[in-house]
């Protein structure tokens, strides 16, 4: 059988999976890219905070605890827009130019929910700082990988792997970040696309592929 012909399109389209820890996101967005890639689209794979060199080192960073420096709330809001200002500006404009599916791993809506809902500073500067970071770039389509806090947290304690900066906050502080990204979702339905992760994983790739292959065949017939 001949290679399946990459499928053209005219701009590229920007997605994102956001949700609490223990969502699953990494897992499902490694098989969301790999149905897209199966169905003949062009896919780049990045995530947040990363995606570049140096914004990677910036995240080794903010994931590092610290008992002799702890991060100021507003320090980890300013290193998580310097990553992503970069992100944006030498791999994620650059792959959407290219006519790509940028498949992203955490974007905006992180930065509201953690430093926002979770750490309580002003969303109305997250949002502005935000803006000034992306030059105003938001995913065209979120889906939020829902899961009640203490099924998340158990799955973070047994995923192998030392336990990070943010794994080791307060169950209370994870509660407030589970209901402010179901707040955002409430927000923008349009754009945020709810997903109940806590069911098997073969359950949950299904809808996001069902979910995200609706979506794109809808947007080319309008033209997208």
């Amino acid at each position: 059988m001949g290679r399946r012909k990459k499928r053209r399109q005219s701009r590229g389209v920007f997605l994102t999976l956001e949700g609490p820890e223990g969502s699953g996101k990494s897992t499902q967005i490694a098989f969301l890219g790999t149905a897209l890639r199966k169905a003949g689209y062009s896919v780049a794979y990045t995530r947040e905070p990363g995606g570049t060199k140096l914004a990677e080192t910036i995240r080794g960073v903010l994931l590092s605890a610290s008992s002799e420096e702890p991060i100021a709330p507003e320090t980890e809001a300013f290193l998580v827009l310097a990553a992503r200002r970069q992100h944006v500006t030498h791999f994620i404009r650059p792959a959407l130019a290219q006519g790509s599916i940028v498949l992203c791993d955490r974007f905006a809506d992180s930065t509201f929910a953690y430093q926002g809902f979770g750490r309580r500073l002003s969303l109305s500067w997250l949002q502005t700082a935000n803006h000034a970071a992306t030059s105003g770039l938001m995913p065209h389509l979120t889906l939020l990988l829902d899961v009640p806090v203490s099924v998340g947290l158990a799955r973070r304690r047994q995923a192998s792997g030392k336990p990070n900066r943010l794994d080791q906050e307060s169950k209370q502080f994870h509660m407030r970040v589970r209901k402010g990204f179901l707040r955002l979702a409430s927000r923008t339905p349009r754009r945020i696309r709810v997903i109940n992760a806590n069911r098997p994983a073969p359950v949950v790739r299904a809808e996001i592929a069902a979910v995200v292959l609706g979506w794109l065949r809808k947007r080319h017939r309008r033209g997208g």
